[in-house]
């Protein structure tokens, strides 16, 4: 074989070789005018979780009291205070460290209808009734107050619902939280026998504290 012959051949073979080479890589995914691609968005969505709440109520806004239980130097009238409810609808870890609530009571003097003599709140006094405390026994009802023409029963309590006197509470608020609580109370007003007659009011006060 001649050299011209020989680099000609040489030619062909290297221009073989490159064509080989060529033809083992992937060819890229090209889209026509005109296709279609779809590309799949997912997402999760949590449900919306609303912050609870501690919150009071109270079954009734009035209460009459009726002559019950007087003797010849005191007359005594008596009633119930409307249930009170207090619920917290909050998950323990929305409830600040040492958190603790309370519900306090207080009432303003009775007035008289008809220009009457007031009668003190120092004369009305209440006991506490626990009626539904959980299963914790962390909520616990006041201890009574009685009115100041009694004698003491506990150190100091014979004043009456003249200031801020405990009905209900609790000393961990995020161990009870998550359930509602409901207390009620004996109320009664003793006054002297000589007390004029007529219709007489006043207003009791209830506030839930934390």
């Amino acid at each position: 074989m001649n050299t011209r012959k020989r680099r000609h051949l040489l030619a062909a073979c290297a221009a073989g070789a490159v064509l080989a080479g060529t033809t083992v890589l992937p060819s890229p995914a090209v889209a026509e005018p005109g296709d279609d691609t779809d590309v799949q968005v997912t997402v999760e969505i949590d449900e919306i979780h609303e912050p609870g709440v501690l919150a009071m109520s109270i079954a009734g806004d009035a209460v009459a009291l009726s002559e019950d239980g007087s003797t010849l130097l005191v007359r005594q009238f008596v009633g119930t205070l409307p249930t009170v409810t207090v619920t917290d609808t909050r998950r323990p870890d929305e409830v600040p460290d040492g958190a603790a609530w309370a519900v306090l009571g207080s009432a303003t003097d009775f007035v008289g209808a008809a220009g009457q003599t007031p009668i003190s709140a120092g004369h009305l006094g209440w006991k506490p009734r626990l009626l539904d405390g959980g299963d914790t026994g962390l909520v616990t009802e006041g201890e009574e107050v009685v009115t100041v023409l009694d004698e003491e029963t506990q150190p100091g309590n014979n004043v009456g619902l003249v200031d801020q006197e405990l009905l209900v509470s609790t000393f961990d608020s995020e161990a009870v939280a998550g359930d509602a609580y409901s207390v009620n109370a004996d109320l009664y007003l003793r006054t002297p026998a000589e007390v004029a007659a007529g219709e007489y009011a006043s207003v009791l006060t209830l506030s839930l504290f934390e």
